[in-house]
């Protein structure tokens, strides 16, 4: 029980140190991004960020609501994923906390931003800028609009993620797979695999 308690917390502080990490990468490349660009990409970027946010919500769900056996079929007949899919079911909980909470919560704090950004663009625009009512309800109305489709688009994803979540964790292995072997990115930690091998 210690031990596990001891690996909990060295993954919730690892899991910090990374969010606050990407967090402020994000945050810096969305900011110069999004000033050097008119009010129109910048609203095509804002909703790019809340789709990636719904996507990994997605994938964190379904991660969690897959099962194994499929892939070890898959895994039998050397199909491409299968190995991957396995290492993502066995650790869920981790999967699912770096998509949902890691890039889940800095989608939803970029898009924010970004949000801001674009409503002080197009205020400008319109002649109307300094706290002025244009900027204020520009600024409601957005962050209604993407607060909308954030949830909305997290309740879509958590449907397919249940209903379809073999599919969809196939899918991300697949990718996984394709970026380990083309581009020598070590996704799913050397430890995960390690551990796949041990059992």
């Amino acid at each position: 029980m210690e031990n596990k308690l001891k690996k909990s917390l060295k993954f919730s502080v690892s899991i910090a140190v990374i969010t606050f990490v990407l967090a402020a990468i994000f945050s810096v490349i969305s900011s110069s991004v999004m000033s050097g660009v008119i009010w129109g990409v910048g609203l095509c970027i804002v909703f790019v960020i809340v789709f990636t946010g719904v996507v990994f919500d997605m994938l964190g769900i379904a991660a969690t609501a897959a099962s194994e056996p499929p892939f070890h079929a898959m895994a039998a007949e050397k199909i491409s994923g299968a190995k991957e899919a396995i290492l993502i079911v066995r650790n869920a909980d981790r999967f699912a906390s770096f998509c949902n909470d890691v890039i889940g919560d800095i989608s939803g704090i970029v898009s924010g931003t970004a949000s801001a950004i674009v409503v002080i663009q197009i205020a400008n625009v319109l002649g109307h800028s300094d706290g002025s009512t244009v900027q204020i309800i520009l600024s409601v109305l957005l962050t209604s609009i993407v607060a909308a489709l954030t949830v909305g688009g997290k309740a879509v994803g958590k449907f397919l993620a249940i209903h379809s979540s073999t599919k969809i964790i196939f899918i991300a292995a697949r990718v996984i797979a394709w970026i380990e072997s083309n581009l020598r990115i070590n996704i799913l930690s050397p430890s995960t695999k390690s551990t796949r091998k041990s059992r």
